[in-house]
């Protein structure tokens, strides 16, 4: 395999092989890979964080109406 830089294109590179565009920017990559897991991550919480407040929302709901253990007390 042998690979040419791309003018004015420091991280990538042709295959003469293919004439396949290869990006070798590896800290680019491990950069973008943090960032889709942070993103994946922050969605996770942000929709736990909505079960809670709907079940916090529901509690609250029953405790003004009056509780319905207490009503069969």
């Amino acid at each position: 395999m042998k690979l040419v830089k791309v003018e004015g294109h420091p991280d990538l590179y042709r295959d003469m092989d293919t004439g396949a565009i290869i990006n070798k920017d590896t800290d680019g990559y491990q950069q973008y890979l943090s960032n889709s897991y942070n993103r994946k991550n922050s969605k996770k919480e942000i929709e736990q964080l909505k079960s809670d407040v709907n079940e916090i929302k529901s509690l609250l709901k029953e405790l003004i109406n009056g509780s319905k253990w207490y009503k069969t007390r």
